[in-house]
């Protein structure tokens, strides 16, 4: 593209000097301005209309050779550069779709986000600093253009079409988020995602309270209410605001894990393997064979129900995950010794936790 644009201001820049030395040359052979500018016109756009005065002598007809060929040459080489102007532009377009479209076509295990409202923005980049693969779907073309000039993966069209879907690999994603300001287009999003992957996990915004119940039986896993998020933190700084400006803090959330490590503390899950000796004990038995290596914070069925400060006499299942606050050396000796599946808990589940 740089080069054809070179190109057209060269053959433009050659065109008017061209002009300018033709105008020159037939006033230098007696002409006056009007019959020179007349001639050079007539000459260089082969209107073939009629000379002003007749090339008597060879040196007229020699200079109008040359006006001909060098006016006609630069014409072409602009119209040459605009044409490689288009296609290279054409060009591009179609290989950035080839290539956006491959891209898609190998995503696995991928975040879809419908939208990119406001929230959107912010989860998408949150997501990007977390380096999780995410696709946005998105049908209005300024979001989708600033979403482009953010670097982010973008599919134009409407995500509750079905052929969107299954274009985005759907089938392939570990995960959707339906983030549109619209409770109906949410709801409706919901209930066509669960159909095309029954095992997707969906994070569903409402506006409504009362849609909360409509978005979990369309399939949601989890619903988030911003309205009610957002009443929840302004209680907070008022109930406890010192230690929620605490928490608050960009420097203190970036450096929980810092923090925790200072004192030697992390935050872990542990999922209960077939074979785990735990699967069928007791919160209390786990706490007692821990040896007070760590306190259980949260539990998650294997249907995805999420426990908050469970119960010591509740029974324990196979892949059920157990969220912990513990010692760094002894949580994967206890894992190791109970063959339980270890995995370091991503950051922003740690927030959502403390929270």
């Amino acid at each position: 593209m740089h080069n054809s644009f070179i190109k057209v201001a060269i053959g433009t820049a050659f065109f008017i000097l061209t002009i300018i030395i033709a105008v020159v040359g037939y006033i230098f052979f007696g002409w006056t301005l009007l019959e020179s500018v007349y001639m050079v016109v007539i000459t260089i756009f082969g209107v073939g209309y009629g000379e002003v005065k007749p090339l008597d002598s060879a040196p007229e007809k020699i200079f109008t050779i040359f006006v001909i060929l060098a006016g006609t040459s630069s014409a072409l080489y602009i119209v040459g550069g605009f044409v490689q102007m288009v296609a290279e532009g054409e060009i591009t377009r179609a290989f950035d779709a080839q290539r956006k479209q491959n891209t898609i076509a190998n995503l696995s295990n991928h975040v879809i986000i419908c939208g990119f409202g406001r929230i959107a923005q912010v989860m998408a980049k949150q997501l990007a600093q977390a380096s999780r693969t995410f696709l946005i779907i998105d049908s209005d073309q300024k979001r989708i253009a600033l979403a482009e000039d953010l670097g982010f993966l973008v599919k134009e069209g409407d995500a509750t079409n079905e052929d969107v879907l299954q274009a985005v690999g759907i089938d392939r994603a570990q995960i959707l988020a339906t983030v549109l300001p619209d409770d109906a287009i949410n709801v409706f999003i919901t209930l066509t995602a669960r159909e095309l992957n029954p095992t997707l996990s969906i994070i569903a915004r409402g506006e409504l309270p009362s849609t909360e119940k409509k978005l979990r039986l369309a399939g949601a896993n989890h619903v988030v209410l911003p309205a009610t998020v957002s009443g929840v933190q302004m209680a907070n700084l008022v109930t406890r605001p010192t230690s929620t400006d605490f928490l608050q803090q960009k420097d203190r959330q970036n450096s929980l894990n810092d923090l925790l490590a200072q004192i030697e503390v992390q935050i872990d899950e542990f999922t209960l393997g077939a074979n785990s000796s735990l699967v069928g004990r007791t919160i209390r038995e786990l706490k007692i064979r821990g040896k007070g290596a760590f306190i259980v914070v949260a539990l998650r069925r294997e249907n995805g129900e999420l426990i908050s400060h469970p119960h010591s006499a509740l029974v324990l299942n196979c892949q059920d995950t157990l969220i912990v606050i513990g010692h760094q050396e002894e949580l994967p000796k206890f894992a190791r010794y109970y063959q339980l599946n270890h995995s370091l808990h991503q950051k922003i589940r740690q927030e959502r936790i403390l929270n």
